[in-house]
């Protein structure tokens, strides 16, 4: 038995931190049912990446809704509103992320919801909160990267703002969404009281950068400085970053300088003995490690830096790493089979419960595939 088997929730989300969140519910035994309009189904159906798709449905789509069934129901409709509040009634969880305001304006805010089933866990995503001067504005990830200074943190020194290339504030915000509805099952199991729970893809992403926000409001508002060349961390000292060698790339982590030079044979480091200038010093000591780890492949650098124990590691491509057996033995890899008979490579559930890997062949729904029989089950 999964772990949330039995609960129902209802899914009023679109795109993809919200329906992240209903995916990790979902393949940890949820009952998930996304609320979509009639015919078009949510919004997150016609994202797509390199234009793939299944059907009418984007890839992307498939990837983060499978697993879940469709209720179709038009949000403006008084008999559709009705059989809502019926399901509602009998549902665990409820979560959306309309703007603020468009579940007020249809009846179904946290408020009313909670006079229907005062047990019910309502969870809200939005993209800057509810309040303030941003609170109208689209929450789209780019948009929240590029407000929070995240972008300023990839790169090297002199290419400008650079964004993550993944919609982490999504799936970020997903995540921490999916901990404050598990934390508030828990405490009703306790208490018998729902709850609100709400986050935000700009708080999500400001937590994702909490150990440099701290240095920066403790260090006297001092901007990060990323690396001339092979920046992982603006605020990490050398060697940490990414080096070119003979015929590919070696990734350096935490490591005395010093230790490292002898490993290496690179003597020239040995004559930074003062920890401060391994970051004040930084671009000179990286620019000597870059030169001197031309000199030999890859696969050379790491038979000497494994074997002396130093963190290191090769940098892959999907290629090279979807191949590798320290990707094949973890079984990532699931098949889902579409309603329009297209089978989807993606990946499993991260989580193992009692050493058992959480797989779920069911594929995303067709708008509105299981409202007919959800109003029989329900007696909508």
């Amino acid at each position: 038995m999964k772990p949330l088997e039995n609960l129902v929730v209802l899914e009023f989300c679109q795109y993809m931190a919200g329906p992240s969140a209903g995916l990790r519910l979902a393949d940890l035994g949820a009952r998930v049912i996304k609320i979509e309009r009639p015919g078009k189904g949510e919004a997150g159906r016609k994202i797509a990446i390199k234009n793939l798709f299944s059907g009418e449905d984007s890839i992307v789509f498939h990837t983060i809704n499978r697993n879940k069934e469709s209720y179709a129901a038009d949000l403006k409709s008084p008999e559709d509103l009705a059989r809502l509040k019926k399901l509602i009634a009998k549902a665990d969880v409820l979560t959306h992320n309309f703007r603020p305001g468009v579940m007020e304006r249809i009846g179904l805010d946290y408020e009313s919801v909670k006079k229907i089933n005062p047990k019910v866990i309502y969870g809200v995503v939005t993209g800057y909160g509810s309040k303030g001067p941003w609170a109208a504005k689209p929450g789209q990830d780019l948009l929240v990267q590029s407000i929070s200074g995240l972008s300023w943190l990839s790169g090297d020194r002199d290419d400008g703002p650079t964004p993550f290339g993944l919609a982490i504030a999504d799936i970020m915000c997903g995540s921490h969404f999916t901990q404050g509805i598990l934390a508030a099952l828990i405490r009703r199991g306790k208490t018998k009281q729902g709850a609100l729970v709400e986050v935000s893809l700009l708080e999500s992403i400001l937590d994702f950068q909490f150990e440099v926000i701290t240095t920066y409001l403790n260090d006297g508002g001092q901007a990060p400085t990323r690396a001339v060349k092979g920046n992982a961390q603006a605020y990490l000292r050398a060697p940490y970053g990414v080096y070119e060698t003979q015929d590919s790339h070696l990734a350096l982590a935490m490591e005395d300088l010093n230790n490292l030079g002898e490993k290496l044979g690179c003597y020239e480091l040995l004559e930074y003995r003062d920890r401060d200038a391994w970051f004040t010093q930084r671009d000179e000591i990286m620019n000597i490690l870059s030169a001197f780890l031309k000199g030999k492949t890859t696969a050379g650098w790491l038979s000497i830096l494994e074997a002396a124990d130093v963190w290191c590691a090769e940098v892959l491509d999907y290629k090279g790493f979807l191949n590798h057996a320290g990707y094949k033995v973890l079984q990532m890899e699931q098949e889902t089979v579409t309603s329009y008979g297209d089978t989807i490579k993606t990946t499993r559930c991260p989580i193992r419960v009692d050493r058992a890997r959480l797989f779920s062949a069911k594929s995303a729904p067709l708008v509105g595939e299981h409202t007919a029989q959800l109003n029989k089950e329900f007696n909508l």
